[in-house]
């Protein structure tokens, strides 16, 4: 950063400021760690030689303190992953079923944003195809915030509803299926080749509910790449120039994944191991009906209480599946 010609590349100094920043603040959590530490030893070297057992509990609640802070800083070394840092982009799909798992996949949604606004990260809803009678078909979100990706690829996968439909007049039980994947939201450095050659590029009407903030121009994009049949688009942005970066943006980042699949299946033939499938296979169960329970089918957690799942407590599932991942 001292060198004369640092900000000749705006966008490379930013980055670099950026990693300095995130250092500093490695470096600082670390000194609180050891300087809280070395608190408690001053405290116990204090109730020592004045024999102080008042001192007692306070040395007691400042250690229980440490453990705690200790506790987080191991979970966020097992964040350790290429992108786990960055933010991510969260796409949900609604499964066969029609509008059971189209509400269904409305409700994973909104136990997302829930958990992104319980965890301080910025969400934004690029784009989102409503249900015909209810929920949604689909759904993408930006989501911004440090670790984002790292937490949320815990999430990738099939996530399966057991409960007494409000759909069906004669309520019967049905089960529906919705299906999440997250991307890493990649810097602009990372080198994926686009041709634009390979693009088809459709601008349509931004859909919503209506009212003043709906646009009335053909402002939303949507690409196809077309040697991978991938579909991106947006339509949240008011102009077409910033509706087509999004979508290339979030193209990018697909491309990306594929990558990195093509090379760990590479990885596993050389080593001979089985990999799992992440996307499309049943990761949880969320039973409504005939008692109520969700179950992580990965590490076998479970949780009685529904409603605070549906309300974003999801942090016992990922903290599970990633500190199982690390212990293997």
């Amino acid at each position: 950063m001292s060198e004369p010609d640092f900000w000749s590349n705006p966008q490379k100094a930013q980055e670099t400021s950026q990693r300095l920043a995130r250092l500093k603040e490695d470096i600082a959590l670390f000194d609180k760690l050891r300087n809280h530490s070395e608190d408690i030893e001053t405290l116990l070297e204090l109730a020592e030689i004045e024999e102080d057992e008042s001192l007692e509990e306070e040395i007691k609640s400042e250690l229980s303190n440490l453990e705690n802070e200790l506790e987080q800083i191991e979970f966020r070394l097992m964040l350790n992953g290429q992108h786990d840092r960055s933010g991510a982009i969260l796409d949900i799909h609604s499964g066969a079923g029609g509008t059971e798992s189209q509400d269904w996949a409305d409700m994973l949604l909104r136990m997302y944003l829930r958990w992104c606004e319980k965890k301080g990260f910025k969400t934004q809803i690029i784009d989102m195809l409503d249900g015909e009678e209810a929920g949604i078909k689909s759904a993408t979100v930006m989501v911004a915030g440090e670790y984002a990706y790292g937490y949320l690829r815990a999430e990738i996968g099939v996530h399966r509803l057991v409960r007494i439909s409000p759909f069906d007049a004669n309520h019967r039980r049905h089960t529906s299926f919705a299906s999440v994947a997250v991307f890493p939201d990649i810097e602009d450095e990372i080198d994926i080749e686009i041709n634009e050659a390979d693009l088809r590029i459709d601008t349509f009407r931004s859909g919503g509910p209506g009212g003043q903030h709906v646009n009335t121009t053909d402002s939303a994009v949507r690409i196809t790449h077309l040697p991978t049949g991938i579909v991106t688009q947006c339509q949240n942005e008011r102009s077409q120039h910033k509706n087509k970066e999004v979508a290339m943006k979030v193209l990018r980042a697909r491309l990306y994944e594929i990558e990195m699949e093509k090379k760990a299946e590479e990885m596993a033939k050389i080593h001979g191991e089985k990999r799992d499938i992440a996307f499309g296979s049943q990761i949880r169960s969320y039973v409504f009906h005939p008692y109520r329970m969700v179950k992580d089918l990965r590490t076998d957690v479970e949780v009685g209480d529904v409603d605070r799942v549906m309300n974003g407590d999801i942090d016992i599932f990922i903290e599970a599946f990633l500190k199982s991942r690390q212990i293997r």
